[in-house]
C-alpha cells in the first residue's frame, strides 16, 4: 500500500537562556515525536478503511464501499488510492459526475498511475453512451505504455473496444493484437480479434483466434454463435454440426439459436 508522506514543519525557536534552552528542547522533540505518531495513527486508520472500501467495492456493496473510502480520506486527505477506489464506486452507482471527479482528483495526486488511467479511460468510454471514447483513448494508451504497468493488455484490450465504439476498427485491430502479444492465451483479445477477422473475411484467422479463446473459457452463447458461422465458412459441415448440438443444448431459447435453425448465418 502506498503511504502518504508529509514534510513536518520544523519550527524556529527564539534565543533563550543557556540554563532554559535543555527544558525547552526536550518539549520540542516531545510534540514532534507526538505529531509523528499522531501522523502514523491516521495512516494506519486510513490503510483499514481503504482496504475495506476496495473489498466492498469487489463484493459489489457500492455504498458502503464509499462511505468507507470517505473515512479514509477523513484520517489521510490526499490519500490518491481512496479517491480511486471511491470513483470507481461511484460509477457502479450510476453517480458518473462524482465519479469523474475523483477519478480526476486520484490522478492530480498521482498523475503517473496507470492503474488510475485505466480505469479512468474505461470509465469515459462507457459514459453517456460511449460518447467519450475518443476522450477516452489517451488515458488508456498511458495506462498501456506506462513501463511500470503490470497489466497493458487489458489497457490495450480496453482502448480496442472504445476504437470500437467510435467506428475505427483498424485502430481497434492494432490494440487487439498488440494485446495479444502480451497475454496470447487470453479469451476476451483472442475473441475480439476473431470477429474482426470474421468480418474481414479472414476466416481461418477467425477460427484460429477462437479456438485459442476456447481453450482458456466456455463459449458463451454469443462466441458459440461466432464458431458455428466460421466453420460454416470454412465447410466444415462436421464441426459446425457439433457446435450446433452445444448451441441447441447450451442455449435452446437464444436469439442465436433461433437464427441457426432459420438459417440466417449472414443477418
Amino acid at each position: 500500500m502506498t503511504r502518504c508522506k508529509r514534510v513536518l514543519a520544523l519550527l524556529l525557536m527564539p534565543s533563550c537562556l543557556l540554563t532554559g534552552c535543555a527544558l525547552r528542547s526536550d518539549k520540542l522533540a516531545d510534540g514532534a515525536g507526538l505529531s509523528v505518531q499522531a501522523q502514523a495513527d491516521a495512516q494506519k486508520r486510513a490503510d483499514i478503511r481503504l482496504q475495506l472500501a476496495t473489498a466492498y467495492y469487489a463484493a459489489a456493496q457500492f455504498p458502503v464501499a464509499v462511505a468507507e473510502a470517505a473515512e479514509a480520506l477523513r484520517a489521510v486527505p490526499d490519500l490518491a488510492e481512496a479517491y480511486s477506489v471511491r470513483a470507481l464506486a461511484y460509477a457502479a452507482l450510476g453517480q458518473t459526475a462524482q465519479a469523474e471527479n475523483d477519478f480526476r482528483h486520484s490522478l492530480k495526486l498521482m498523475p503517473g498511475n496507470p492503474d488510475f488511467a485505466n480505469n479512468f479511460g474505461w470509465f469515459l468510454c462507457g459514459e453517456a453512451a460511449g460518447v467519450r471514447a475518443a476522450e477516452a483513448i489517451p488515458y488508456l494508451e498511458q495506462a498501456a505504455n506506462n513501463a511500470a504497468y503490470r497489466s497493458p493488455a487489458r489497457a490495450l484490450v480496453n482502448a480496442g473496444a472504445c476504437s470500437l465504439r467510435v467506428g475505427d476498427g483498424l485502430a481497434a485491430q492494432r490494440y487487439f493484437i498488440r494485446a495479444f502479444q502480451y497475454e496470447p492465451a487470453s479469451a476476451v483479445t483472442n475473441l475480439h480479434l476473431s470477429k474482426l477477422y470474421f468480418d474481414q473475411a479472414e476466416f481461418e484467422r477467425a477460427q484460429f483466434h477462437l479456438g485459442l479463446a476456447a481453450k482458456n473459457e466456455v463459449l458463451k452463447v454469443d462466441a458459440l454463435w461466432l464458431a458455428i458461422r466460421i466453420e460454416r465458412k470454412l465447410g466444415n459441415q462436421a464441426a459446425e454440426n457439433d457446435l450446433a448440438v452445444q448451441l441447441r443444448r447450451r442455449y435452446p431459447s437464444s436469439p442465436e439459436y433461433a437464427a441457426y435453425q432459420r438459417g440466417a448465418f449472414d443477418e
